[in-house]
């Protein structure tokens, strides 16, 4: 069955609601959308996103109850799923509002928002700690779909750039977060459990293409970006994919997010 799967860090929803989200939703074909970082509670995403509710998405969601104004996931599907779970079995993470997965049929889409971290702080402590977490939850989790006949994928921010294809400016962010040796070891750990980067397996040696950039100086302007924002699939949903989009604004003006939704199209 095809499906088109788009995902896309907000940077509020609220904001990325005036500033043309809601168009965006309006205009898309994809079958599923996964949101990160919605800063909103249930109640402040069913406003936000009200006119596109009443156009027919349905709303899975996970609230960041655990700290009001941070985090927040969200999936957006064109019919209601079978079941939504919430969490990934983290006593320390269950409340953060950081991964949320929705069946529908025998295919789980789930939407994860990785802890953006900070070397040499506290941040950089719970991003550890996410990673270790997480990494053992999704790399069952990707096991057990397998073995089941099923599909996954996880899509969303994942705050590291994995290769120095991933970023331009990798000469000079080799001991930032995001970047750091065990943060990409950590993506291979994924890989290795089964589960397949779909833009990098699409395309392979080009340079990207980014999905975020900084507000500060002209990073949008000279796209020096990096690729953060992944979709993470089984080996079978991965060799089904036959396209893959970077949707980034024409010009800075008409951003509605400092990231760029990422839409793959499988067969």
């Amino acid at each position: 069955m095809a499906h088109i799967i788009s995902s896309v860090n907000v940077n509020g929803v609220r904001a990325a609601a005036r500033k043309g989200l809601l168009e965006w939703l309006a205009a898309t074909e994809a079958d599923a959308v996964c949101l990160q970082e919605t800063r909103a509670t249930d109640d402040e995403l069913q406003i936000a996103l009200g006119p596109a509710l009443a156009s027919g998405w349905h709303l899975a969601t996970a609230e960041p109850t655990a700290a009001k104004g941070r985090s927040g996931v969200a999936i957006l599907s064109r019919r209601p799923a079978d079941k939504v779970r919430v969490a990934f079995g983290s006593d320390e993470f269950a409340e953060s509002g950081r991964y949320v997965e929705a069946d529908f049929g025998d295919l789980t889409v789930a939407s994860v928002y990785v802890p953006s971290g900070g070397v040499g702080t506290p941040r950089q402590d719970e991003k550890d700690r996410f990673l270790d977490a997480f990494g053992r939850y999704l790399r069952a989790a990707a096991l057990a779909t397998t073995e089941a006949n099923k599909n996954l994928v996880v899509s969303g921010d994942w705050n590291i750039a994995h290769t120095d294809l991933d970023l331009k400016a990798w000469k000079a962010n080799r001991k930032s977060s995001g970047c750091l040796p065990y943060e990409r070891v950590w993506i291979d750990s994924l890989l290795a459990a089964g589960l397949a980067d779909v833009a990098r397996r699409l395309n392979p040696e080009v340079a990207g293409p980014y999905t975020w950039w900084s507000y500060r100086g002209r990073a949008f302007d000279n796209d020096a970006g990096w690729r953060i924002d992944y979709q993470l699939a089984t080996a079978e949903l991965a060799e089904r994919a036959k396209q893959v989009t970077v949707e980034r604004a024409q010009t800075y003006d008409t951003r509605w997010s400092d990231h760029a939704p990422v839409t793959v199209q499988y067969r």
